[in-house]
C-alpha cells in the first residue's frame, strides 16, 4: 500500500497516511476538524539495488558505454594489475621465446 502526504491548509498540520489507492481521500484535519486536509504531491522514493544496467552503465556520471570503452582500449596499452606489470604478461615472460616479443599475443 502508497503512504500519502497530506497537509492541512487553515493549520498547516501535515501527516503520512498509508491508504489502498481505492481508499476515499481524506478531507477533514485530525488536528483542527477543518474539511481543508489535502493530499500532497511528492517524489517517489526509491533505490535502484544490485548490479543491473543502473549500477552499470549509469551510475556516478557519464560513464563509458561497454561497446565505447572497448574501441577506446582497442590501441590502449595493456591495463595494469596493483603491482604495475600486465597480468598476462607477468607470468610468462621469462618463458618467452626469443622469437617473440613481450607483447605478441601467445604471451
Amino acid at each position: 500500500m502508497p503512504i500519502y502526504a497530506y497537509k492541512c491548509d487553515s493549520c498547516g498540520h501535515a501527516k503520512d497516511v498509508l491508504q489502498k489507492m481505492s481508499d476515499d481521500l481524506l478531507t477533514q484535519c485530525p488536528s483542527c476538524g477543518a474539511p481543508t486536509f489535502n493530499k500532497q504531491l511528492t517524489a517517489a522514493g526509491f533505490q535502484l539495488k544490485g548490479s543491473g544496467w543502473y549500477a552499470t552503465d549509469f551510475k556516478g556520471g557519464a560513464a563509458a558505454t561497454p561497446a565505447v570503452a572497448g574501441a577506446a582500449a582497442a590501441g590502449a596499452p595493456a591495463a595494469t594489475d596493483a603491482g604495475g606489470a600486465s597480468p598476462a604478461a607477468e607470468p610468462s615472460a621469462s618463458a618467452a621465446p626469443s622469437a617473440c616479443a613481450a607483447s605478441c599475443a601467445c604471451h
